[in-house]
């Protein structure tokens, strides 16, 4: 998670070879998690109508696959350590197809609330494993490159939200709109191979440093305000993405094949926002990234909130994913530079700020929803991420350097510090 200070370039290898195709890896299991999500969040009110369930109902499913992600994602850190990142990938990612099609195809409730909690459990282990890998080849790259992950699994989204539409406006049952996407799922997992890593130019200051022993109440310490802020992103994430198809189709009247559209559209505008955002945080820094993103999420959700009709809250979730798209890879990039030795620690730790978003929004937008007040469920994270502005300035960058800087390596130096070659193991 680190970048250079004084250079943009990336090392050499970055063109071509191991340290491009580690890149090509992560960004394709991202876009296959993006795909995933996508999947069971554009389906929810056809999976409803199919199964007889109620709105309240598939809001305890939420909250209940989002306590599983959490353990998966603590599963998965063990997994990382005694396996690798890259396997963990490959076998979360498989196993995430394998429970679409176990929605897809439930005979009853109990079948399906049991292939949600699965689902949640290989999305924790994908979110772990891939963000580990992710935050090491970035620190390969020598500058920041998270985003363009992140870019990966939205334009995922977007393709997956597309395909749900397109097949529900030809008639297709949701049993096979389902096995579509877990078909897609899994052959983007077939692709995730290890790729060896080599050691990375280095200055002295870039070793292991006394925070890679810091006792755990210290860690914590410094990484709440990154946990904070990503819990609000997720708050705003969740209630926009599990539930905008709902809130179209049920508050707005949008028909099962437009209702999809809100959640692509956000998908969208995080695709746009996540293009430029790594450049954005280069020239401006990431504190005026955070002020902006969160104002421009604030007022989009307000007019997600207000949405006269449907073709309006599209045009206010695409705003919604333009404003909240940086603050996730900010986030991650910043716990991991806590501890660059051990990212995977640190960002098992950090994903718990991440369900608690989860959990929070998606149960909190779905009880208000089921009760038939979707709008205020969009009002609230829009006073939430106003009060993000406060929070920017803990992401002003520590390392000594230009004031943008991610890191104190410079890629020219002599100074070499050992990096485990990574054949699928824990970097």
């Amino acid at each position: 998670m680190t970048a250079s200070v004084g250079a943009t370039a990336p090392p050499r290898s970055a063109g071509g070879g191991p340290l491009a195709g580690a890149r090509r890896v992560a960004a394709t299991v991202f876009a296959a998690q993006g795909v995933a999500v996508a999947a069971v969040s554009t389906t929810v009110p056809a999976v409803e109508s199919r199964l007889g369930l109620s709105s309240l109902t598939m809001t305890a499913l939420t909250i209940a696959l989002t306590l599983a992600a959490g353990a998966g994602s603590f599963a998965g850190l063990a997994a990382v350590r005694r396996s690798g990142p890259v396997a963990v990938m490959r076998a979360a990612v498989l196993t995430a197809a394998a429970t679409l099609l176990a929605v897809a195809w439930a005979p009853g409730r109990a079948a399906a609330s049991a292939a949600y909690v699965l689902f949640g459990l290989a999305l924790g282990a994908i979110d772990v494993s891939v963000n580990t890998r992710a935050a090491t080849v970035e620190r390969h790259y020598g500058r920041s490159i998270l985003s363009s992950f992140y870019a990966a699994w939205s334009a995922a989204g977007v393709a997956a939200a597309l395909l749900t539409a397109g097949l529900s406006g030809l008639g297709w049952p949701v049993q096979h709109v389902l096995t579509a996407h877990a078909v897609l799922v899994a052959l983007l997992a077939l692709t995730a191979r290890p790729h060896a890593l080599t050691p990375v130019p280095s200055s002295s200051s870039d070793r292991p440093a006394p925070d890679d022993t810091i006792p755990g109440p210290r860690v914590w310490a410094r990484l709440v305000p990154f946990g904070v802020v990503l819990l609000v992103a997720y708050v705003v994430d969740s209630t926009v993405s599990a539930w905008s198809t709902a809130y179209l189709h049920q508050t707005l009247a949008a028909s099962l094949a437009a209702a999809p559209l809100a959640y692509a559209a956000y998908q969208a505008g995080t695709v746009t926002g996540r293009v430029g955002a790594d450049l954005m945080v280069r020239r401006v820094g990431p504190v005026a990234v955070v002020r902006a993103a969160a104002l421009l999420a604030a007022v989009a959700l307000a007019g997600l909130a207000v949405a006269p009709s449907w073709p309006y809250a599209v045009v206010a979730a695409c705003c919604a994913g333009l404003g909240v798209c940086a603050l996730t890879p900010l986030c991650v990039a910043a716990a991991g530079r806590l501890r660059p030795g051990a990212p995977e620690t640190v960002l098992a730790r950090l994903n718990v700020f991440n369900y608690v978003g989860v959990l929070v929004g998606a149960g909190a937008s779905g009880g208000l929803g089921a009760t038939g007040h979707f709008r205020i469920a969009y009002a609230i994270p829009a006073a939430l991420a106003v009060a993000l502005v406060a929070m920017a300035r803990f992401f002003r960058p520590t390392a000594p350097g230009p004031p943008h800087a991610w890191t104190t390596r410079r890629p020219g130096s002599a100074h070499v510090v050992p990096v485990a070659v990574d054949r699928g193991r824990r970097p």
